[in-house]
């Protein structure tokens, strides 16, 4: 369907969500969105839970099996722990085909479901993707906060193809074009936030206020956090290298200016004996400035390590589901 489709053209939306260590709240989540209305298909994708969340979702699928009228819930439960992108992806994988649009949401109920019926009047309205902004009255820490708005503004700095916005993370509402187009980008390195961005389809912004977690705690730690910036920089931008030539040509000028200096000295002074602090200190500063140019390189050249294997971004353990859906899916 289209978005200026009927209104009355039931609109066949799918909500997908990631779960990783959600038991206490997932059941609090199912009813969150159940209680919407308009949703055909719950799709929870279980990214290598250890607390049982598999387990409390399947009890819950299997009493949907006994009520008829009930939100019909599926279950995707990953081998292990793939990461959040590739769990995205497997629920973007099985929706794809299958309805009209998709919604991408947290199970921590961070992400409002309420906004989730504005989200589907933009998209009835001509929007082919809806993204949710928070606000910046957060209730993250000051220091999050301020690293978050800096890592976007050196991302957006750093890349041509693609701009970030402050405060927009997963929580979307896709078409089935931009489901189609995601899904079709198999790269083994996933930034979510930039790939949405980089298909180009028309999107509009909504803001929200996130509220505190219900339950549980993130696991997204200072070296998670690190780790992803830098997958987003070195999966959208070449300019640290470009950067490093820079660098290194700056140097190599400086040195040159120096070596004159030293044999103009030496023709008017005779032969100086260089001191021992200064020979130390340019030694120390050249073989770090070689180093992190080796680990910017050793970046791009893992990431081409990990590409040329062409492993799977994600292995399925089983499938469990209240319902079948009536559409088939795109392969």
């Amino acid at each position: 369907m289209t978005p200026s489709a009927s209104a009355a053209t039931p609109l066949s939306l799918w909500v997908v969500a990631a779960c990783f260590n959600e038991a206490a709240g997932i059941e609090a989540f199912i009813g969150a969105i159940e209680a919407l209305g308009l949703v055909e298909q719950l799709l929870l994708i279980d990214d290598g839970s250890r607390d049982g969340t598999a387990a409390v979702v399947r009890r819950d699928i299997e009493a949907r099996r006994q009520q008829p009228q009930a939100m019909p819930v599926s279950l995707i439960e990953l081998t292990r722990n793939f990461g959040k992108e590739a769990a995205m992806l497997a629920g973007l994988d099985q929706a794809r085909g299958r309805c009209d649009a998709v919604v991408l949401i947290d199970a921590d109920l961070q992400h409002p479901p309420e906004l989730i019926p504005e989200m589907v009047r933009h998209w009835q309205n001509g929007a082919e993707m809806v993204t949710a902004i928070r606000s910046p009255e957060d209730q993250e820490s000051r220091l999050k906060i301020i690293s978050a708005s800096g890592f976007y503004s050196l991302f957006n700095r750093l890349t041509d193809s693609v701009q970030l916005v402050d405060g927009a993370g997963d929580f979307r509402l896709l078409s089935q074009p931009v489901v189609r187009a995601l899904t079709d980008m198999r790269e083994g390195t996933r930034f979510s936030k930039a790939l949405f961005p980089w298909t180009g389809f028309e999107s509009v912004d909504i803001s929200y206020d996130r509220p505190p977690r219900s339950s549980g705690a993130s696991t997204w730690n200072v070296r998670r956090l690190f780790s992803y910036a830098l997958d987003g920089i070195f999966s959208f931008s070449v300019l640290p290298l470009r950067i490093w030539i820079a660098v290194g040509t700056v140097i190599s000028l400086i040195s040159l200016v120096y070596a004159l200096v030293l044999v103009i000295s030496t023709l008017l002074h005779g032969i100086d004996v260089p001191g021992y602090a200064s020979l130390i200190v340019a030694v120390l500063f050249l073989g770090g400035v070689q180093l992190i140019g080796i680990g910017i390189l050793g970046e791009y050249i893992g990431r081409i390590f990990e590409e040329s294997k062409r492993r799977p971004p994600y292995l399925v353990r089983r499938i469990s589901a209240s319902a079948s859906s009536d559409r088939q899916g795109e392969a």
